[in-house]
């Protein structure tokens, strides 16, 4: 798994961006999911349904200022407890120790994010510091994990990479890799949103006014630096060895000149923001495609590689200059829809993808599934073996809609909470808390959920439809009435309905 990166980046999904190899691999030689949604697309809560199975309301861990709770049932207990060796080596972010595992390996710092550039770690409770760039660092420590396991039992190994995660910092060997590289621009990269509500309105993820020059852009000269050493940038500028320094130094140099010399100003600033973005969050990406293949590699050379499911996910999708933003935490589809592709010659059929609606409160279920564990009756998510085994057909019987709720605001980036559902052809969201508005988009006939349909009377039946779906699913789900507005506006749905 990785942090932040999204389908749009990934050539086997389309990604028009970057070609992405290793992760193509996994598609090819297996199963891509295409309406696999996070149902609280943010890091820490993310991580803790993938764990648990179960939704935010339910684990306790609903924004990045929680606590999970380590004590409660995940699956690599599970997995632990019918034999299995367990083990997480990355990124945790879930502010608690790890529990379940035999071994673990998690970044430290940065808000337990860990650094780009020689990260700290906790391993097995003990603070140790690499040397070396984290995502080949983190390749490094699960391979010697896998070499030395014991050969006798089954694993499940959780490998989780920082990158791409804000700031965007690439490997030494891909500074610059991109400075001569224009990629093009999202249709909706100039959104007004016009038609739609305070909340897209009111967030604080733009590129234009929330990226910054020193943190996101790079726009520091060593020298700049130095004469202010609490800058944010310094303190991982300092981790690095003076070669690759040096090296940075010379490849920032030119976009620090662009800006300073380029008088750019409006919609050309936010076009040359975009691509400095861009050329950093991508060469992240191709780091992580590379150690992809270096996991891959091995496997296959010690004969494990068709006998091991592998999973590739990120914790959410990311907006990339969509609607102008960057960041995650809305409904909307770029960061609601978040990678999965699974590799298992055994069961699944080499080059299959699927439109079944998937969430991560699935995976638990799935892989307790696949290994022959009881699922537990609390889990709320549902085993995927049945559509990843029948060429990425689901059950007659699958699940309408994945469920959504974000929780975190007032917080960093201003998103509303909400909360909706997601169905095959529409979308139904609402904001609450501080403002109440509703949302509704045709996914068919407009995939990039800019006509809000909400109060338009040719689509009364259909929002009724998604009303009355909405209160199923979180009656379902046990998030009984999160706003206590909607009750009454259900009330008047199920009297159409009726009626109807």
């Amino acid at each position: 798994m990785t942090d932040d990166h999204t389908t749009q980046a990934m050539s086997c999904y389309g990604g028009r961006l970057i070609q992405t190899p290793n992760m193509d691999r996994i598609a090819n030689e297996g199963i891509r999911m295409d309406n696999c949604y996070a149902v609280n697309a943010l890091s820490g809560p993310s991580r803790a349904c993938i764990l648990t199975g179960k939704f935010s309301h339910m684990n306790g861990f609903t924004d990045n200022a929680s606590t999970f709770d380590g004590s409660q049932q995940t699956f690599p207990k599970l997995l632990q407890a019918a034999g299995y060796q367990t083990s997480v080596i990355g990124k945790w972010h879930l502010i608690t120790e790890p529990q379940g595992f035999d071994y673990w390996c998690i970044l430290s710092g940065q808000h337990e994010q860990g650094d780009y550039y020689n990260p700290d770690f906790i391993e097995n409770g003990k603070h140790v510091v690499e040397q070396g760039y984290v995502t080949d660092i983190v390749t490094d420590k699960a391979i010697e994990y896998l070499e030395h396991r014991d050969k006798s039992k089954p694993f499940c190994m959780m490998y989780h990479q920082k990158a791409p995660h804000r700031n965007w910092m690439p490997a030494p060997r891909h500074l610059g890799m991109f400075n001569n590289t224009t990629f093009p621009e999202p249709g909706t990269l100039f959104d007004t949103y016009e038609g739609r509500g305070r909340a897209a309105k009111e967030q604080d993820m733009s590129i234009e006014h929330t990226l910054t020059d020193d943190w996101d852009l790079k726009l520091l000269t060593r020298e700049e630096m130095l004469k202010d050493t609490t800058n944010r940038l310094y303190q991982v500028y300092k981790r690095m060895p003076a070669a690759v320094q040096d090296k940075w130094d010379s490849v920032y140099a030119q976009r620090i000149s662009e800006y300073r010399n380029g008088n750019l100003k409006g919609n050309a600033l936010i076009s040359w923001k975009y691509q400095q973005y861009m050329r950093d969050y991508l060469a992240t990406v191709v780091a992580v495609d590379e150690n992809i293949g270096r996991l891959l590699n091995y496997l296959e050379k010690t004969g494990e590689l068709d006998n091991t499911i592998i999973v590739y996910t990120s914790d959410q999708g990311f907006f990339l200059g969509e609607h102008g933003w960057f960041d995650k935490r809305f409904m909307y589809e770029e960061c609601q829809r978040m990678p999965m592709i699974v590799r298992y010659p055994k069961a699944i059929k080499a080059g299959s993808t699927s439109n079944a609606i998937a969430m991560n409160i699935d995976f638990a279920p799935t892989f307790l599934d696949f290994a022959g564990v009881e699922i537990p009756d609390d889990i709320q998510g549902e085993s995927l073996k049945p559509v990843l085994t029948n060429e990425g057909n689901a059950p007659a019987d699958w699940r309408k809609a994945a469920y959504y709720h974000y929780y975190e605001y007032p917080a960093e980036h201003s998103v509303k909470r909400h909360y909706g559902i997601r169905t095959t052809d529409f979308k139904l969201i609402h904001f609450y808390n501080d403002v109440d508005e509703w949302e509704m988009y045709d996914m068919q006939n407009d995939p990039h959920e800019l006509n809000n349909l909400y109060g338009n009377p040719e689509y009364t039946a259909k929002q009724a439809e998604l009303m009355l779906l909405l209160k199923e699913v979180q009656e379902q789900y046990k998030d009984n009435d999160p706003d206590e507005r909607i009750t009454e506006l259900f009330k008047g749905d199920r009297r159409f309905m009726e009626n109807r």
